[in-house]
């Protein structure tokens, strides 16, 4: 949700449809809702719905009960580059709305278009916003609503870390899901560990350890890289999602390692058709191959352990 050419189709076309940022320049204006159903993996399935920005999200034209009532998350797009008045103030109605529905949705405000910025500008622009709503949400009585704040832009990788705390918010196994990615990262000297979901590149968790947009930024291009390579030398003239497949069927190697130039390497397995574990890691740990190894089938078979899904056979 948000304002006419906030760039709310934009995220969703660079995000989910591997779209390049440069072609949504070409995008038209949304003038209906489009819903999209996002069912990469059986671990984590939703439904993003895009509203047109010229209609009333607090009014009755949206179907308030059927639109909030079941709903997890509203995503609420600012352009940072425009003015933020009537913005917030449909956000305000929304929220209120919304709120009185469903006393435990989420709003996530992504404050966009910050590519453009310096650090300090995204830093202001965001303290502005987020101060301004709320006080106006305070004033309302609205101050227990769940309201997060997030930088974000389609042409780096802020959008895909903000809609990946977005999608972990939504996931009951997420505690449970970090304490095993905490225990292989022990187990292994493993600096940092995501489990992304390989077609999105949203990471639906981590380790504990605080993240750093730059292991992000690495662990996130491997999967590109590797993507890249299987289309080019794992298949015949297959398109992206056929690449994608191709590192993470049974069949297809599932591993993969790139050495860095620092000391440092990245390590990818697959997990199953859409899920892979990306690591950031020593050289040195490479030499306990057999260790590495061990622990990471232990984690995948905990993981579908967690889920209630039996692991793909080899044969």
């Amino acid at each position: 949700m948000g304002a006419r050419r906030a760039g709310k189709s934009s995220i969703q076309k660079v995000v989910f449809h591997k779209m390049s940022p440069h072609e949504t320049l070409f995008l038209d204006s949304t003038n209906k809702l489009v819903k999209n159903d996002i069912a990469n993996s059986s671990f984590v399935e939703f439904e993003v719905w895009d509203f047109p920005g010229h209609v009333d999200t607090a009014s009755s034209a949206v179907k308030p009960e059927q639109t909030y009532g079941g709903c997890s998350a509203v995503i609420w797009v600012i352009d940072a580059q425009d003015d933020h008045a009537e913005a917030l103030a449909r956000l305000h109605a929304t929220i209120a709305a919304a709120y009185a529905l469903n006393p435990t949705i989420v709003f996530e405000v992504f404050v966009h278009k910050v590519d453009s910025f310096s650090d300090d500008q995204r830093i202001e622009a965001q303290r502005e916003i987020q101060q301004h709503l709320m006080e106006e949400l305070a004033a309302a009585r609205l101050q227990h609503a769940k309201v997060n704040f997030h930088l974000t832009s389609i042409y780096d990788h802020s959008v895909f870390e903000a809609f990946s705390k977005v999608v972990q918010a939504l996931i009951p196994q997420l505690p449970t899901l970090e304490m095993l990615l905490d225990t292989l990262v022990t187990s292994c000297r493993i600096e940092k560990a995501f489990l992304f979901d390989t077609i999105s590149k949203i990471y639906i968790a981590t380790d504990s350890s605080p993240v750093d947009i730059q292991s992000y930024e690495l662990c996130a291009d491997m999967i590109d890289v590797v993507i890249d390579v299987s289309g080019v030398y794992g298949l015949k003239g297959e398109s992206d999602e056929d690449a994608v497949a191709a590192i993470s069927t049974p069949a297809a190697n599932s591993n993969c390692v790139i050495t860095l130039n620092n000391g440092t390497a990245l390590f990818l397995r697959e997990v199953n058709r859409s899920l892979a574990l990306v690591c950031l890691l020593k050289d040195s740990v490479l030499q306990q191959q057999g260790l590495l190894e061990y622990n990471c089938a232990a984690f995948r078979n905990s993981l579908f352990g967690l889920f209630h899904t039996s692991p793909p056979t080899v044969t």
